[in-house]
C-alpha cells in the first residue's frame, strides 16, 4: 500500500487514526494559509480578474473526484439547450502542458489531461491553464462567440472572478473526518458550503430524492448509458451485457469506489484495479488474460485508446441534475453585466 492510499483511508476512516492525527499540525497551519490567501483577495490585495462573460464555478471543497466533470457537462448541454454558447476553462491535471492552450479533440491526453478531452469530445471549446484567467481569455479569443464559461474545479482558484459558484458534494463519501489537508480531506472548509450559490449533492444511484422547490439546495444521479466499445467505436452494449462473466475493471479517477460500486449495481461481478487519480495506463495495467472485458470510466478510456483491444469497453454516464438548478444558473448569468 502506497502512502497516498495510507492517507486516504486515514481520512475517511470511521474514526480518528493515528496518521490522521499526527498530520494534524500541518492541517492547522493549511488552515492559516488557506485564510490568509482568502483575506488578501477579499481585502483586494490580491486582485480577482473578471472576463467579459459570465463565469460558472464548479468545484467541491474536498480532495478527490466528487462528480464536478458530470455536473459541468450537464450544465454544458442544459445551457447549449437554451441557447446559450458556453465553453469550458479546466486544469488540464494529469497532462504535462506548462502553458494556456485551447484543446482540441485529438490531443495527446498526457499532455491536454482526461477530463477536458471529454469536454471537446462533445463538441465543447476548451482551453486549458493553471492560470485560469489566461485559459479564459484564450478561449475567447479562440471561439468569440462563447457567452458563458464553466470551470470545471475551480471553486479554490480566486484569481478568477465568478459569477456564481457551484459546490458538488459526494453524498456517500461525505467530508470524510472533517479535517482539513493533509490530516483530512478538505481543501478548505464545511463552512465554504454557506457563502456558495448551489449546492449540489451526488446521491447513490439507489437513493430517490424529491425535486427542489430552489436551485440553492439541489440533488443529482449519475446514470449508466450504454457501454461504448474503445477500439469498435460504432458497437454498444448495454449496461448488463457482461453479467456472470469473468469481467475486469480499472480505475483511475479520485474516487474509483464509486465506479465499481456502479458496476455491482448493474449486476457486474468484476476483478477491480484500482489506480491513482489521473493515471497515465501503460498496457500492462489492461492486460487481463482471458477477461471477457475490460471495462472503465470515459475518463480514463481517453487515455487508454492507443494501447486498448477489443474487450475494452468505458461507461458513459449523465449527470441527472434539477431543472431547479438550472434555472437558478441562467437566471445569474442572465444578470451578468460586464466591466
Amino acid at each position: 500500500m502506497t502512502v497516498a492510499d495510507r492517507i486516504g483511508r486515514a481520512w475517511y476512516a470511521p474514526r480518528l487514526t493515528l496518521l490522521a492525527a499526527v498530520l494534524w499540525p500541518l492541517s492547522q497551519l493549511y488552515r492559516v494559509v488557506v485564510g490568509i490567501r482568502r483575506m488578501l483577495f477579499r481585502s483586494g490585495l490580491l486582485r480577482s480578474h473578471r472576463l467579459p462573460v459570465p463565469v460558472v464555478i464548479v468545484g467541491n471543497i474536498t480532495v478527490g473526484g466528487a462528480g464536478k466533470t458530470p455536473l459541468t457537462c450537464a450544465l454544458a448541454d442544459a445551457l447549449r439547450e437554451r441557447g446559450w454558447h458556453p465553453g469550458v476553462v479546466s486544469r488540464g491535471y494529469g497532462g504535462s502542458a506548462r502553458t494556456t492552450q485551447v484543446v482540441a479533440g485529438d490531443d495527446d491526453p498526457r499532455v491536454v489531461g482526461d477530463e477536458p478531452l471529454i469536454f471537446a469530445a462533445m463538441g465543447l471549446p476548451v482551453s486549458i491553464g493553471s492560470d485560469r484567467v489566461a485559459a479564459g481569455r484564450e478561449l475567447l479569443a479562440a471561439h468569440p462567440y462563447c457567452n458563458v464559461i464553466l470551470a470545471d474545479d475551480g471553486l479554490q482558484h480566486y484569481r478568477l472572478a465568478r459569477t456564481m459558484e457551484i459546490a458538488v458534494v459526494d453524498e456517500a463519501r461525505g467530508f470524510g473526518n472533517g479535517l482539513l489537508l493533509p490530516a483530512g480531506p478538505l481543501r478548505e472548509t464545511v463552512e465554504r458550503l454557506r457563502e456558495v450559490d448551489a449546492v449540489v449533492r451526488l446521491m447513490p444511484p439507489e437513493v430517490s430524492y424529491p425535486r427542489a422547490k430552489s436551485g440553492h439546495a439541489t440533488q443529482m444521479h449519475h446514470v449508466a448509458l450504454p457501454w461504448c466499445n474503445l477500439v469498435e467505436t460504432a458497437r454498444s452494449a448495454e449496461p448488463s451485457a457482461w453479467r456472470g462473466q469473468v469481467v475486469h475493471a480499472v480505475c483511475g479517477t479520485g474516487n474509483p469506489a464509486r465506479f465499481f460500486a456502479m458496476l455491482r449495481t448493474l449486476g457486474v461481478v468484476a476483478h477491480e484495479h484500482a489506480f491513482p487519480d489521473h493515471h497515465r495506463f501503460a498496457p500492462a495495467d489492461i492486460a487481463w488474460p482471458g477477461a471477457a472485458a475490460i471495462l472503465m470510466t470515459q475518463k480514463d478510456a481517453v487515455k487508454c485508446v492507443g494501447i486498448a483491444d477489443a474487450r475494452c469497453w468505458y461507461l458513459p454516464v449523465r449527470a441527472e441534475i434539477d431543472p431547479a438548478l438550472i434555472a437558478l444558473v441562467e437566471e445569474t448569468i442572465r444578470g451578468f453585466k460586464a466591466a
